[in-house]
């Protein structure tokens, strides 16, 4: 094989490389706006995991996903409200939280300004109320 041909071939490799690249990108994109259909059980999960004391949950409301435009994008987002537990049992005061999703999936869980769920139209959430773990004494 001449240095030329040899020279073609290796470009033939390379380009065919960076199309098989390209192709790839565009099938292991997601959408980032899927609906969330297991928001609940995802936020209940998370909360789980995060909240000194994820038992005995009171006054719990959840909002339906809704698309709202955050910075360049826009994406589904649901506000919690509850009143849990301190590290002293203590109930701490009703607190709201808004949960960001990407793909169908809960991708934040952080605390929510008034501007952000002041205006939500929340709906009970007995779900979250009734978390009980097995490490947790449910009272």
């Amino acid at each position: 094989m001449s240095q030329s041909a040899g020279n073609w071939f290796l470009i033939a490799i390379v380009a065919g490389a960076l199309a098989g690249c390209a192709g790839d990108k565009k099938a292991d994109e997601v959408n980032p706006n899927i609906f969330p259909a297991d928001y609940k059980q995802e936020i209940i999960d998370t909360l789980s995991r995060t909240l000194i004391d994820p038992t005995n949950v009171r006054e719990a409301y959840i909002t339906e996903p809704t698309l709202v435009p955050r910075d360049k994008d826009t994406r589904y987002i649901v506000c919690v409200r509850s009143n849990s537990r301190d590290l002293y049992r203590n109930y701490s005061g009703s607190k709201d939280r808004i949960a960001y999703f990407f793909g169908g999936h809960l991708n934040q869980l952080v605390d929510a300004t008034p501007e952000q769920c002041g205006k939500a139209v929340y709906k009970p959430f007995p779900e979250l109320e009734k978390v009980c773990l097995s490490e947790h004494k449910c009272v």
